[in-house]
């Protein structure tokens, strides 16, 4: 069973770029843009977590958790806003939020606290962590990436990208995708830095004797092949 998240986000291109990273990471997402939307959402009971605007019209989000947390809702919310004082951040807390993150954000760590939240008993399956694709294995919470030739430990970054390309094997995956899979939506990255990621992956996977080799498609992106695949 696969966790099932709410995602309460009044930015039409916010929202839409967390579902697709979210979707790729494995999770089935709801997605709500105003409060009142996402209280029916919540008081259905389905979701696993809840990522919640806390600036949203109509119905805020301080509203919307005060009036779930009141009837007795316990489900897990990560507060996602752009007011990163302290005195912003107690005040979330105090509200009922589980944990709380500050605008703009790399989706790496926002897939780090929702694994961190499911870690908490919250009474919802999450998966062990370890993707496998053919002679490779990788631990996804410490980053332990094992092959034919032995183990070793990727960057965060090393990670995220290869994370992306075993759960979408032999799947083109274009630059903008990758990019948002592992910076995050509202991060400025040089196009440059996934070629250099992609050329540290390249290297990783030649230590460890592995068949698997990240192809580049002209144009389009990367994808994660066998080496005899290569040439099709």
């Amino acid at each position: 069973m696969k966790m099932r998240i709410l995602l309460i986000e009044d930015d039409p291109r916010l929202n839409e770029a967390l579902c697709c990273a979210l979707r790729q990471e494995g999770y089935e997402v709801d997605a709500c843009l105003n409060g009142q939307e996402g209280l029916y959402y919540m008081e259905t009971g389905t979701a696993d977590l809840v990522l919640l605007d806390r600036m949203l019209p109509g119905l805020s989000g301080e509203e919307l958790l005060q009036t779930r947390r009141k009837a007795g809702d316990t489900t897990p919310v990560l507060m996602l806003t752009a007011m990163g004082t302290l005195a912003d951040r107690v005040t979330g807390l105090d509200l009922g939020a589980d944990d709380y993150l500050v605008k703009p954000f790399a989706m790496e760590e926002l897939m780090a606290r929702i694994r961190s939240l499911s870690r908490r008993g919250g009474g919802f399956h999450v998966d062990s962590g370890e993707l496998a694709w053919g002679d490779l294995t990788l631990a996804e919470l410490s980053c332990q990436l094992r092959g034919p030739g032995g183990e070793c430990t990727l960057s965060r970054r090393e990670c995220g990208l290869l994370c992306a390309l075993l759960r979408h094997p032999r799947q083109t995956l274009g630059r903008s995708q990758l990019l948002l899979s592992v910076w995050g939506p509202d991060t400025e990255v040089e196009d440059g830095n996934l070629d250099n990621y992609i050329f540290f992956l390249r290297k990783r996977l030649k230590s460890l004797n592995s068949r698997a080799a990240i192809q580049t498609v002209r144009g389009v992106g990367y994808r994660l092949t066998m080496q005899s695949e290569d040439s099709l």
